[in-house]
């Protein structure tokens, strides 16, 4: 495992293990209760795909997309495990969209599909919380995807030989309300890391999110939701609204 975290008073950044409830790194032992997991990584930018799982089009009724659709989401949004999803006011509809995350070890540019997975750091999970009622009255997604904390993402980055067969669920207050696979992704990692670096250089630490399965919902306040994908783990986070936009602890 790859990530940040607040263990022993201090920041840690890089490797450690996890074994059962205890984490080990840098010749530490520490009880994971008292570890506190920071973003894995602060991306220079998060490039986001819609309509890339199978189900997922099939849901909306909405052809199979030619080519990837790609959005932005600001590192201003990303947050960490266990940190709070601020509600705003002006939106009426806050929905969850958990993703797997694909996070770019080195910059990079007209990656070919088949060298992708060497510019690959490893995967982590992802949250693209989306205010839907703004981007349906906006015509387009900007400002609806683009709120602080609308960019949960962690808790820590796995490195997967395989991400092609990785179940991946989303739970609202232990409900399962998305459940799927991602075999089902229309563009796999490898095209989109390809198809993305052709359009723009991605730099060390960029995330692309790979887009979200059926079932997606609206978080109401005190919701907590949970994003797992099979092998990397869970990102938890709590949606509140609160009357200024301020980070809060959950």
């Amino acid at each position: 495992m790859l990530g940040r975290f607040v263990a022993n008073g201090r920041i840690y950044e890089g490797s450690f293990e996890i074994d059962g409830d205890l984490i080990f790194f840098d010749g530490y032992e520490v009880p994971l209760s008292a570890v506190k997991f920071l973003p894995p990584v602060i991306p220079s930018k998060i490039i986001a795909v819609g309509l890339n799982y199978i189900d997922h089009a099939e849901e909306l009724n909405m052809p199979v997309p030619e080519e990837p659709i790609l959005f932005m989401k600001p590192s201003t949004a990303v947050i960490g495990h266990d940190d709070c999803i601020i509600l705003p006011h002006i939106s009426q509809r806050v929905d969850y969209e958990g993703e797997l995350a694909v996070v770019i070890a080195e910059d990079c540019k007209n990656v070919p599909e088949t060298q992708a997975g060497d510019y690959i750091l490893g995967y982590t999970c992802f949250n693209d919380v989306t205010a839907r009622d703004l981007q349906a009255k906006d015509g387009q997604w900007t400002r609806a995807k683009s709120f602080d904390t609308f960019a949960p993402i962690g808790p820590y980055i796995a490195e997967i030989d395989d991400p092609s067969k990785l179940g991946i669920q989303t739970r609202v207050n232990g409900k399962v309300v998305q459940k799927s696979n991602t075999s089902n992704l229309i563009f796999d990692v490898f095209q989109l890391v390809s198809f993305v670096s052709s359009v723009m250089t991605l730099k060390a630490g960029d995330v692309i999110a790979t887009g979200t399965p059926a079932g997606v919902g609206m978080l109401k306040d005190g919701d907590v939701v949970e994003v797992e994908i099979e092998k990397i783990g869970v990102l938890r986070n709590r949606a509140v609204k609160i009357d200024r936009q301020i980070r809060c602890e959950c």
